[in-house]
């Protein structure tokens, strides 16, 4: 992936934005990497694996993400007979609702590589170059992370929403970051994605710069956060201090 070993990429993130979950990382590759274990269990939905991730290492196959075809649709999965068939009730469901519509459909991204396995787990412990990290955040974590988007990839991130899977397969297609607000599934499965978290996907090709940003961007929002807390304290008495006042009320803070 690059000269920075992973636990370091992991510890800067999670410092400079003060994360409370650790940044999971995802690998699609072609068969279970050596001393990786296969995932043991069931789960009502692939997105569930994320949370399962920030503790350890696995790696799944197609069969492990069946119970939400609209996952395995998203990250190009094999489907069986079943799979596809709950797929087209899935889709009639969300049809009648409304909620996605076939004219939806071209818009929903769609991983563009197929993988025989799915290998999740902790950045810091990843045993393979991963191909996408995701972060569980906050708006003002949210904040840093778009800042240090628009600054490397002169543009903003979409900020998607049905299905939170779909942030997977944009970043990794796309090469850039990705914002997603969840979906009401990923809401129900993951205990982790609260109704103040969102989703925020990272490249791997670009992680070590946009790391350096972040920490960077950080840094500078913790300083411009006590000079504006300055600028209004001063406002609410009553004062009109100019940059440099406040500044130099800054520096002696």
């Amino acid at each position: 992936m690059n000269a920075i070993p992973p636990v370091d990429l992991a510890r800067t993130l999670t410092t400079a934005l003060q994360l409370t979950v650790p940044p999971v990382a995802m690998a699609f590759v072609d068969s279970v990497p050596a001393g990786v274990s296969t995932f043991d269990g069931q789960v009502p939905a692939g997105c569930r694996l994320w949370q399962e991730a920030t503790s350890h290492v696995f790696a799944t196959v197609a069969r492990d993400h069946e119970m939400c075809s609209i996952g395995v649709y998203t990250h190009n999965l094999e489907r069986s007979a079943g799979v596809q068939t709950d797929l087209q009730d899935t889709l009639k469901v969300l049809g009648d609702l409304t909620y996605v519509r076939p004219e939806d459909m071209p818009f929903i991204p769609v991983l563009k590589r197929e993988a025989k396995v799915v290998l999740y787990g902790p950045l810091e412990s990843i045993p393979v170059a991963p191909d996408v990290v995701l972060l569980f955040v906050k708006s003002d974590q949210a904040l840093i992370l778009s800042e240090a988007s628009q600054q490397l990839e002169q543009g903003v991130p979409p900020a998607l929403g049905r299905p939170a899977c779909a942030v997977i397969p944009q970043a990794i297609n796309t090469g850039r970051t990705a914002l997603s607000l969840g979906c009401c599934g990923a809401r129900a499965y993951l205990d982790l994605l609260t109704p103040d978290m969102a989703l925020y996907a990272i490249p791997a090709a670009t992680l070590v710069a946009f790391t350096a940003r972040v920490e960077a961007l950080a840094k500078a929002n913790y300083i411009l956060t006590k000079f504006h807390a300055i600028r209004r304290r001063e406002s609410e008495a009553g004062n009109h201090p100019t940059v440099k006042e406040s500044l130099s009320a800054l520096s002696a803070g």
